[in-house]
C-alpha cells in the first residue's frame, strides 16, 4: 500500500540527528505522501536531513522545551499547511547514572525534555487539531524503560513514563474530536550514534543482542513503520494504547 499519509502534514521534533529514530520517521511518513516539517534545536542537523529527504519536507529550529518555540512552529506550519494532522514528539535526551551520580539538575533536565516537552506539544498539537476540525494523531516516543525498571535509568524512565500516561488522558479527552493519542516504546535499537559506539565495541554489540530474543537490536526503520501506522488512518479506531518495537525484550 502507497499513500498511506497523502495529503496529511505532519511535524516530528528531534528529526535533526543522521540515523536517528525521528529522522527515519519523518522520512518514511514523507514517502507515504505526507508533508513533513522536521524540528530540532540542531540548526544544521534538522535542515540536512530534510534536504535528504527532500521534496514536501522542510526543516525549521525549534527549542522543544520553549512555549513560544512551539506557538510559532506550530502557527508556521498551520499558516502553510492549513492545519495539523500528524504530531511525532520524538525530541528526548538520556542521562543514564546511578541514583547516587544522579544530580538534582540531571533529574530536572530529562523530565524538561522528555516530558514538558511532550506537555507543550500536545497542547499546542491538540489546539490546532481541534481548530481545523478534522482529527488527527499524536504520537509520543517513549521507551522500554517507560514500561519496566532499569537500574541506572531512573530519571529517564520517570520522563517516558510520565509521557506514556500523559498521552493516555489527552487521547480520553480529545477522543470525541477524532484525535488519537498513542505512545511508542522501542527498545534496542541501532541509531547512527549506536552503531558508532557499537562499531568500537563489538563485544558490548554481542552483550546486548544477547539479550533480546531475536537476538538482533532493531533498525529506525522499524520504529517508523510502527509511527506510519498509528499516523495513517488504519488506526483509526486505536487511541490511548503502547506500541512496544523491542525484539520481545520486555516479554520476558
Amino acid at each position: 500500500m502507497t499513500g498511506r499519509v497523502a495529503g496529511k502534514t505532519a511535524l516530528v521534533t528531534g528529526a535533526g540527528s543522521d540515523g536517528g529514530l525521528g529522522a527515519a520517521t519523518a522520512r518514511r511518513l514523507a514517502e507515504e505522501g505526507a508533508t513533513v516539517w522536521l524540528t530540532d534545536i540542531d540548526a544544521a542537523g534538522v535542515q540536512a536531513r530534510a534536504a535528504e529527504i527532500g521534496g514536501r519536507a522542510r526543516g525549521l529550529v525549534h527549542d522543544v522545551t520553549s512555549e513560544t518555540a512551539w506557538d510559532t512552529v506550530i502557527a508556521e506550519i498551520v499558516a502553510e499547511g492549513g492545519g495539523l494532522d500528524i504530531l511525532v514528539n520524538n525530541a528526548g535526551i538520556a542521562i543514564l547514572r546511578m541514583i547516587e551520580a544522579l544530580t538534582p539538575q540531571d533529574y530536572a533536565r530529562q523530565m524538561e525534555v522528555n516530558m514538558t516537552s511532550g506537555f507543550l506539544g500536545m497542547r499546542a498539537g491538540v489546539a490546532a487539531m481541534r481548530a481545523a476540525g478534522r482529527g488527527g494523531s499524536i504520537i509520543n516516543l517513549s521507551s522500554v524503560a517507560g514500561l519496566v525498571g532499569i537500574p541506572g535509568v531512573s530519571a529517564y524512565a520517570a520522563s517516558k513514563a510520565g509521557l506514556r500516561l500523559f498521552g493516555k488522558a489527552i487521547a480520553l479527552e480529545t477522543a470525541k474530536q477524532g484525535i488519537r493519542v498513542n505512545s511508542v516504546h522501542p527498545g534496542m535499537i541501532l541509531t547512527g550514534m549506536q552503531s558508532v559506539a557499537l562499531k568500537d565495541n563489538p563485544d558490548q554489540f554481542a552483550i546486548i543482542t544477547a539479550g533480546i530474543p531475536m537476538g538482533m537490536m532493531g533498525d529506525p526503520a522499524d520504529v517508523a513503520n510502527m509511527v506510519l501506522f498509528l499516523a495513517s488512518d488504519e488506526a483509526r479506531y486505536v487511541t490511548g494504547a503502547e506500541f512496544v518495537v523491542d525484539g520481545g525484550l520486555t516479554a520476558q
